[in-house]
């Protein structure tokens, strides 16, 4: 609220409580996510080609994903309960949220420059040593960035002991300029990989519609699969926090309204850290390595 005598501050007391549901699918996508991460980093660690540059980004993309999962315990228990964990892991668990998120991110947009350059720009001298260099540079990079981007969000966050006893784990965002600061990092951080990402398959189909042999290009429709799963899934919630740093609502119902969407775009947000082993499974080599494994599983 601002400083302006004008100002009214509702107190409602009866706002639909979304709390337990939200904890609920962050339990269901935490178990589902760990288990399905875990899986497709056995399976590329143990029968896949890491020399293969597509198979190194999702790697790293299923790493970036179990540490954004991790957290999700810690943020369950904020949730149903207040902040009981210390101003440290305060800290730390906003820094692994955000180098999870960003590392995600940046990946994915290397991933697609990747195919890019392999479809699109095929007169390119490149071969499987160059490829394989700049996945590694690429991923190397994203661990780099992200988490040099998460340190200002680490650092941004404080717990609070309020009068009440309950401590909270909140960004400390003293006005206006810096609440709009803050979002519109996390915003750009979204919405220029977008931008690129667009315009890399907008080429990219452009490309292939032109092919004769499509076949040859069926790793694009995996890699589209999992950058579109993510900007799917993070969009609302992105474009939530954006309107949050600008928007204040009027009145408890419109209050209501706005926590119920926040809540669902975060629960389908969140919701993605599960999404990329289910999609890379649309790989046929790769569900006969899960139907490989199954029976050492049940022994």
């Amino acid at each position: 609220m601002g400083n302006n005598s004008d100002d009214v501050i509702y107190i409602c007391d009866e706002l639909f409580d979304f709390t337990t549901i939200s904890a609920a699918f962050f339990i269901l996508v935490f178990i589902l996510s760990i288990t399905g991460n875990s899986l497709l980093l056995y399976i590329l660690i143990v029968y896949e080609s890491l020399k293969n540059s597509t198979n190194l980004f999702v790697l790293n993309l299923a790493c970036s994903d179990l540490m954004f999962t991790l957290t999700l315990p810690f943020w369950t228990t904020y949730l149903l309960h207040h902040w009981v964990f210390g101003d440290t892991c305060c800290k730390f668990m906003t820094a692994a949220y955000f180098v999870g998120l960003y590392s995600s991110i940046i990946i994915l947009t290397a991933m697609t420059v990747d195919r890019f350059i392999t479809v699109v720009l095929h007169n390119w001298p490149t071969n499987s040593v160059k490829r394989q260099r700049f996945a590694v540079t690429a991923c190397v990079s994203a661990w780099v960035i992200s988490t040099g981007a998460s340190l200002g969000d680490a650092l941004n966050v404080k717990v609070q002991t309020h009068w009440n006893n309950i401590s909270t784990c909140d960004p400390h965002l003293s006005d206006t300029v810096t609440s709009v600061g803050y979002y519109l990092q996390v915003s750009l951080l979204f919405f220029l990989p977008l931008i690129i990402i667009v315009f890399c398959y907008s080429a990219i189909l452009k490309t292939v519609l032109k092919s004769t042999n499509r076949k040859r290009h069926k790793t694009v429709v995996v890699v589209f699969c999992i950058v579109a799963a993510f900007f799917i899934c993070w969009g609302p919630y992105n474009i939530m926090l954006f309107i949050q740093a600008l928007y204040e609502p009027k009145g408890c119902r419109e209050q209501e309204r706005f926590n119920i969407s926040h809540n669902i775009c975060q629960i389908v947000a969140y919701s993605h850290c599960c999404m990329n082993p289910l999609l890379y499974m649309l790989s046929k080599k790769l569900q006969k390595h899960l139907l490989h494994i199954l029976p050492c599983m049940k022994e």
